[in-house]
C-alpha cells in the first residue's frame, strides 16, 4: 500500500478511537470506553492516574454525578511513526450539573485536550497512555430553555437512539 495512503488510514483509525471514547463517556457506555485502551494503558485525568480497570471504576463513580455530558471534538493532530502514534485532540466538554441548594442547574464547560500515545498491536490502534489537560473552564447557571424537559431527550446508556441500527 502507498505510504501516504497508509498514513492517512492510520490517522483516521486513531481519530475514530477518540470519537468512540467521547461517545462512550457521553453515553456512559464504559465497555465502549474500555475498547479504546490497551489492557495495560495508563490514563492520567489529573485527579486520577491509573490503569484502565481503575479508570473505568473512576468513570462509573463520577459520570452519574452529571445530568448529561457532551464532548465536542475540535482539532485533532495525529503523528504516526510505524506502530506508535502521538495525538493531541482538542475539545469542549459540556457537563450539566443538577440543581444545588440554589435550585439552579449549572453547566460546567471546559476546553480540553487529550495528549495521547497510541500503539498498533495486532493491527489495531488503541490508547497506550492518555493525559487529559484542562486549558480553561467555567460554570454557568442554566436559565430558560426552549425545549420542554424530556422532549427530544437522549439517554446516557445503550437505549439512546444513536445505538439503533
Amino acid at each position: 500500500m502507498d505510504e501516504e495512503l497508509r498514513r492517512f488510514l492510520d490517522e483516521e483509525a486513531i481519530k475514530k478511537v477518540h470519537m468512540r471514547y467521547c461517545r462512550g463517556v457521553d453515553r456512559m457506555d464504559l465497555e465502549l470506553v474500555r475498547s479504546c485502551y490497551h489492557p495495560d494503558a495508563v490514563d492520567d485525568h489529573g485527579e486520577f492516574v491509573g490503569g484502565i480497570d481503575e479508570f473505568i471504576a473512576y468513570a462509573r463513580e463520577n459520570l452519574p454525578k452529571f445530568l448529561s455530558t457532551n464532548h465536542c471534538v475540535c482539532n485533532q493532530l495525529v503523528e504516526v511513526h510505524g506502530d506508535v502514534a502521538f495525538a493531541e485532540h482538542y475539545g469542549i466538554a459540556y457537563h450539566r450539573l443538577p440543581a444545588g441548594e440554589d435550585g439552579v442547574e449549572k453547566d460546567w464547560i471546559a476546553t480540553i485536550r487529550y495528549i495521547d500515545r497510541f500503539e498498533r498491536r495486532d493491527g489495531e490502534w488503541r490508547i497506550a497512555h492518555r493525559r487529559s489537560i484542562v486549558d480553561s473552564d467555567r460554570i454557568n447557571p442554566v436559565g430558560e430553555t426552549m425545549i420542554p424537559p424530556g422532549t427530544m431527550a437522549g439517554t446516557r446508556d445503550r437505549s439512546d437512539p444513536s445505538y439503533e441500527r
